[in-house]
């Protein structure tokens, strides 16, 4: 890496879950530009595993690893793979995981990601650079199952109307075009977001299975956090921060109880994690100044307690 160090949301907030010590072992399962790793190896004697879908974040993690060499092992892969790939380096538990959900700030700003709808790029949002593109969902999606996607991803209230713009306008292949499509169909409020945003927020949940992901990611730290070890995960939007909140509470036995009518989900079973805090952590103002990408971050946090985890991990 070169360049100076980059600062991820929350970063004082996160180590101070996670306590970094001497002799500890922590998944950094967002790896991205490397900010929580660096900045865990450099709290303590401690070893991170560094995990990253997207095979750019893994190169620019070399010159990382290479400043702390046998403590930084990097590997490209999905974090609900977080307990198969900890085995395969001889790891069965760890003291904390670090999750910083969503896009990352290389991804956002460069264009030919097709991240961003403030650049121009191909419409692509692929964090893994394979598989299926935004692109071929815009291009392929009926109206109507565009419509929900939009809706249910984007919480886009007026859904129906973007998709119904977005097939008139087929076929799409770039940012810019699918941009001036939505702000076309849609008015722009007053809250000064840009009437794309959520559009482009469905999109790419739906090409990278973000949400999914989570819920794997979250019972992958769960099996592989030893007792005491704390979990750590920012979100930037509701969808995320919901399902985070609602693991952690369930977890916690602090969840709604099921309904007698439901089938038996087993989860009677004793707690495995205690709450840190009941309430997300927030960015201070000062943080909000110095990064507005910061203003809709969310920290949860718990700490593994010893018992069984609900789904044991293949």
């Amino acid at each position: 890496m070169t360049g100076p160090a980059h600062i991820p949301v929350l970063l004082d907030e996160v180590l101070e879950v996670l306590a970094p010590k001497d002799g500890g072992l922590y998944v950094d399962g967002t790896f991205g530009l490397g900010g929580y790793s660096r900045a865990l190896l450099e709290s303590a004697d401690c070893r991170v595993l560094g995990i990253d879908r997207d095979p750019d974040a893994v190169a620019r993690g070399a010159d990382l690893a290479a400043r702390f060499p046998g403590r930084l092992t990097l590997r490209q892969a999905r974090f609900g793979d977080m307990v198969e790939v900890a085995r395969a380096d001889g790891i069965d538990h760890v003291d904390g995981v670090a999750l910083d959900l969503g896009v990352s700030s290389p991804q956002l700003d460069q264009a030919e990601r097709g991240f961003s709808f403030r650049a121009e790029g191909p419409l692509d949002m692929r964090m893994e650079k394979e598989g299926r593109s935004a692109a071929d969902l815009v291009n392929a999606l009926s109206e109507g199952d565009l419509a929900d996607l939009i809706a249910d991803l984007g919480e886009e209230r007026h859904a129906r109307r973007v998709a119904r713009a977005i097939v008139a306008a087929r076929p799409l292949s770039t940012t810019g075009e699918l941009a001036a499509v939505v702000r076309r169909a849609i008015p722009r409020s007053g809250d000064g977001i840009d009437p794309a945003t959520r559009t482009f927020q469905a999109l790419r949940l739906a090409v990278n299975d973000e949400l999914g992901e989570l819920d794997r990611g979250l019972a992958a730290a769960e099996a592989l956090l030893a007792p005491g070890g704390r979990l750590a995960a920012v979100s930037f939007h509701s969808l995320e921060d919901r399902r985070v909140k609602a693991f952690l509470a369930e977890r916690a036995g602090a969840g709604p109880r099921p309904s007698r009518h439901l089938p038996d989900t087993g989860r009677d079973a004793a707690p495995t994690f205690r709450l840190l805090s009941r309430k997300p952590v927030t960015p201070s103002p000062a943080e909000i100044d110095r990064n507005p990408r910061a203003r809709s971050a969310r920290l949860r946090a718990a700490e593994r307690i010893d018992a069984p985890a609900a789904h044991s991990p293949r």
